[in-house]
């Protein structure tokens, strides 16, 4: 019997952040002078983002937590910001898996696995722990946690259900990926902390994983292979440290150019040789930013509708780390345009570089439709210098 992904659930903060109010925000904060500020206006409008979610609060408006006036951005410990993320992950876990539950049709009580990721908090007995107790899943459910991947891990996550699956027919298991990147933004002059405070938002993705049928009616997602694949550089360009004022990320602009030069040869390997636009009906990249999801298009040769969910997502909750492939994954779900068996490739990028692919097969039909529609672009948007471009 083959592994179903029955459902896909999605939960975010209830602050959204405009991305022109953050901008100003982040240009106006002390040590910023004009070649920052130029950097910062750059970074942020020409990131294809519209809005994100974040459980800080709205940027720039005096019920902002790291920032006592609404104006000047604290420098928290990463105690203090680890103690956010213990009780705000929690509530968010929580709303993605109840979404996909109901979806799904599966009573939280039918579950016998579960299998979080995240890398943006930790803490003990963490969100498995806490689902567990919450959604009334029987306390015998084992569960699995994997932690620090980086944006990449979704796939992992799925992958270790998978395996779950086949070794138990029957199981039926819950994941949950829950990032609350905003937690880690600085104010900063570096490049790549620009970037990261331009592009990073918060939320979760949950999925439920089983190899027993769906309930009639419902859409699912034939889970086929996955694979992963280390990139020949980048090691020292995307990397994820704990420092004394939070979570740091190297993100430098070699990203885009690494993943341009190499994603043709990865995804020539997840397809075993085949062509990609003869072989893949619906694609789901992470958009790590702008810039990535462009390398790729134009690297793997595909049009631009063959984008059109990953930069959807990027312009309404932008990169929520390893969450965000789910929000893609939800929306082909929902696309009434793909029929019964659409044959999906999944790509994820996480530290290293490590690129993590999945194929998949959407089934029996679809229910909704997702819009795909494109945002008119911005005028009078700030021209990046070129050594920093690649970097959104």
């Amino acid at each position: 019997m083959s592994t179903k992904i029955l459902s896909i659930g999605t939960a975010v903060p209830t602050a959204r952040l405009d991305q022109s109010r953050a901008r100003d925000f982040f240009a106006a904060q002390p040590g910023a002078d004009r070649l920052t500020a130029r950097l910062i206006g750059a970074a942020f409008d020409q990131s294809a983002i519209d809005h994100r979610y974040s459980v800080i609060g709205q940027i720039g408006s005096g019920g902002t937590l790291f920032s006592e006036d609404g104006e000047l951005l604290s420098v928290p410990s990463t105690g203090e910001r680890n103690a956010v993320y213990r009780r705000e992950a929690p509530p968010l876990s929580a709303a993605a898996a109840r979404d996909a539950l109901d979806r799904a049709g599966i009573d939280a009580g039918e579950i016998t696995h579960v299998v979080t990721a995240s890398c943006t908090g930790f803490f003990a007995p963490g969100p498995d722990y806490l689902l567990v107790k919450q959604l009334g899943i029987p306390s015998t459910a084992q569960r699995t946690h994997i932690g620090f991947m980086g944006c990449a891990a979704a796939f992992p996550a799925l992958r270790t259900a998978q395996a779950i699956t086949e070794a138990s027919p029957g199981a039926i298991v819950l994941v949950v990926c829950t990032e609350l990147c905003s937690l880690h933004i600085r104010s900063s002059r570096d490049p790549e902390q620009i970037v990261a405070s331009a592009v990073f938002g918060d939320g979760a993705g949950a999925a439920v994983v089983t190899s027993a049928d769906p309930r009639p009616g419902r859409p699912w997602l034939d889970a086929g292979a996955f694979s992963t694949a280390i990139t020949a550089e980048g090691e020292q360009d995307m990397d994820w440290t704990i420092g004394d004022s939070g979570f740091e990320m190297r993100l430098t602009a070699e990203v885009p150019r690494i993943i341009g030069r190499e994603i043709a040869g990865v995804v020539e390997a997840m397809l075993g040789g085949g062509d990609p636009l003869s072989e893949v009906d619906a694609w789901a990249v992470h958009p790590g930013g702008r810039s990535v999801l462009d390398r790729v298009q134009s690297g793997v040769g595909l049009p631009e509708e063959a984008m059109a969910h990953s930069r959807a997502v990027l312009r309404d909750y932008g990169n929520m780390s390893s969450a965000t492939i789910l929000f893609i994954l939800q929306r082909i779900l929902a696309d009434d345009t793909l029929p019964d068996g659409a044959r999906v490739a999944g790509l994820c990028f996480g530290p290293g570089l490590t690129v993590e692919t999945a194929r998949l097969t959407l089934r029996s039909g679809a229910a909704g439709t997702a819009s795909a529609s494109v945002p008119a672009a911005r005028s009078e948007r700030a021209e990046i210098p070129e050594a920093q471009r690649e970097l959104v």
